[in-house]
Parts: C-alpha cells; sequence; structure tokens
C-alpha cells in the first residue's frame, strides 16, 4: 500500500476524484491527519464509509513503527522508528517552558563523517522519503496533550538534510500549510554542514527557513579533521553561500559549534570565530560536546568554556550557549543514532 502522508493536498484530491469522491474531502482527511491525529482511517467519522473503505485499502497512515520510546526526567521524548526495509532513525520531541520543539531526521544514517558524531558511525544506508520524515513529526505530535500543538521544528536529526532536499522540502511544505501543522517558517531550522550548491538552491527556490551551518572550527585545516566533507568544500566557500542565503531571505544565519576540550576550545581558536564572523548578522551557537560512548572527545572545563566564551562577547559576536536537553537518554545534539543504544 502507498504511504498516504507522501501525498500533496492535490495528489490527494486527484486520488479521490479517481476514486469518485468529492475533492473537498482531501481538507478533511488532512486535518484528520495532522489536527486530530487519527491513527486510522476507521476514525476518520465524518468522512462517508465508502471513502474510509478506499482509503484503507490503498493507503497506510504509518510507514514505520515505534521500536523504542525514552523519556527524559527533563521532559524530552526520543522515539526509535523503524521501517519496513528495517531501516532506523531516531527523533525527538524537547519541552522548553511553552515551547513545543521537535528535531527530525533526513536519513538512515549519515554520509557526512563528523568525527565527534553518533549519527554517522555507520555511514549512510539512503534517503528519507517524504512520507517518512512527515511521520516523525505526527509521530511526535502525538506525543502532546491533545490541547498542546507542535511550536518549532529543527531539521537537525540523522543525516545530512541539504543532500535530500527533493523530499525535505515537500515534508517542509506540509509543516507549514495551514492545512498541515501550520508552523510558521521562522520557526523551522533547517542545520547544515554547508554544501553551497544545496544552499543556493535554497535561495534560488525563495526558501525562508532559518538556516544553521554547523561550523565546528574556525580554519579549513581543524575542519577537515573534524568534518572530514571539508576537504571539497572550504569555509569560505559556504560562507559566502550562506551569506547571499541571508541576502535573499532576511532570515539571521546560526552557525554551530561544538566546543571539544583540547581540539577547537583553545583562545586561538576563538580569536579565529571573531574575525571570521564579527562582520555577519549571525548567531554562534556554542554546543559544549555531549559525549558519546564508544568516541575518545570530552566536554570542556567549565574555566575553558568561560575563557572561550569572553573571548568571544568581547570581540562582538552575537553567541548562545547551548543548554543540554535529553543528553541522559542520548537525545542531545550529535547523540542520535540508528540502534538502541
Amino acid at each position: 500500500m502507498k504511504h498516504v502522508l507522501t501525498l500533496s493536498d492535490g495528489e490527494l484530491s486527484e486520488w479521490l476524484g479517481h476514486r469518485g469522491h468529492a475533492g473537498y474531502r482531501a481538507a478533511q482527511i488532512q486535518r484528520w491527519l495532522y489536527y486530530r491525529r487519527a491513527d486510522s482511517f476507521d476514525e476518520m467519522t465524518d468522512l462517508p464509509a465508502a471513502l474510509r473503505h478506499d482509503l484503507a485499502k490503498d493507503f497506510a497512515i504509518w510507514s514505520g513503527s515505534i521500536a523504542r520510546h525514552t523519556v527524559a526526567e527533563d521532559g524530552t521524548e526520543k522515539l526509535l522508528l523503524q521501517f519496513e526495509d528495517r531501516g532506523t532513525i531516531e527523533c525527538v520531541l524537547l519541552r522548553d517552558g511553552r515551547r513545543r520543539s521537535i528535531c527530525v531526521s533526513t536519513q538512515v544514517g549519515c554520509a557526512m563523517g563528523c568525527v565527534f558524531c553518533a549519527s554517522g558511525l555507520n555511514g549512510v544506508d539512503r534517503n528519507l522519503s517524504r512520507g517518512e520524515i512527515v511521520e516523525q513529526m505526527l509521530r511526535l505530535q502525538r506525543l502532546l496533550p491533545a490541547a498542546e500543538r507542535l511550536s518549532h521544528l529543527v531539521v537537525m536529526g540523522m543525516g545530512e538534510p541539504l543532500a535530500n532536499l527533493d523530499q525535505l522540502l515537500p515534508a517542509l511544505e506540509l509543516a507549514t500549510d495551514q492545512n498541515g501543522l501550520g508552523i510558521s517558517t521562522r520557526r523551522i531550522t533547517i542545520s547544515t554542514v554547508g554544501l553551497p550548491k544545496a544552499i543556493d538552491r535554497l535561495s534560488d527556490e525563495d526558501c525562508r527557513f532559518q538556516l544553521a551551518v554547523s561550523l565546528h572550527a574556525p580554519n579549513d585545516s581543524l575542519r577537515t579533521e573534524l568534518v572530514p566533507v571539508n576537504k571539497n568544500l572550504g569555509i569560505d566557500q559556504i560562507l559566502a553561500a550562506a551569506d547571499r542565503y541571508y541576502d535573499v531571505s532576511g532570515r539571521r544565519l546560526t552557525y554551530e559549534y561544538v566546543l571539544l576540550a583540547d581540539i577547537n576550545d583553545q583562545e586561538e581558536h576563538a580569536r579565529e570565530l571573531v574575525s571570521l564572523l564579527r562582520s555577519r548578522s549571525a548567531l554562534l551557537n556554542v554546543i559544549p560536546y555531549n559525549p558519546v560512548v564508544g568516541l575518545p572527545y570530552k566536554t570542556p572545563s567549565g574555566t575553558s568554556q568561560k575563557r572561550f566564551r569572553q573571548i568571544l562577547e568581547d570581540g562582538g559576536l552575537n553567541i548562545q550557549f547551548r543548554q543540554r536537553k535529553g543528553d541522559k537518554i542520548n537525545a542531545a545534539c550529535g547523540q542520535l543514532r540508528r540502534t538502541m543504544q
């Protein structure tokens, strides 16, 4: 059976027409899926019985299953989803005051090879489909009480989002659609290691999402050690593409910087960052390393973090230090895996 979450409004309306059903039923079906959180077509009680029968015959709501559901003391929840081909991914719900944010994946694994990240330890198997990306959104939404809605979406899970734009952008259309989840583009962030051609595609298509570039080093030699694909990219090309996106979208850029003890947390690195970013309208989001079992990297000491932060602030950068959430259940930045570890 086909996955109903892969269908756009137009495609669903076309199917309804072929089956002899009224086109306006598409909006009702979408509302049941996205707002009323239906788990089966039988629950869609304001639809004719014949339509519910045809839907159940041709489509499945879910393409995967929940293999594991983990809850942290801070309210963070993580799902391990397994799809029909046995591919697995993780996605996360985060609670912060009134904010209800979700973090979704775009690939089974990751090919970028960031040395400190759990998601790419076994490489990449495949891209996720539009429906598989949307399914994460809906399954995480179902963890909320009926009166609560998702407020923010970050595409910062497993995989490189810009390597799967053909599936991601249609999924985000459903996330922003008023017949979908209705999340504002201002509250959707795409995180990338920085693929200049793909960033330019976002510019060319006039996307208005927030863009977060995972920098992790202030110079090419160190960045290539930490993010191997940088060898074929280079910081200058990435920053130039990001600048072009800012010019088109008007969205302030975010640069992510995972802080690794004795590797990229030295005073000279902070000064290089100031030189690199001070002329740009950007936020530097510093993320003290979240430990990953089996990897040798460590979180910098409080003293080291304070010294690093002071240099950035003295240099006039707009910065924030990421608050840890979900690290106790391996749901924090860089900890998502393809297994139940």
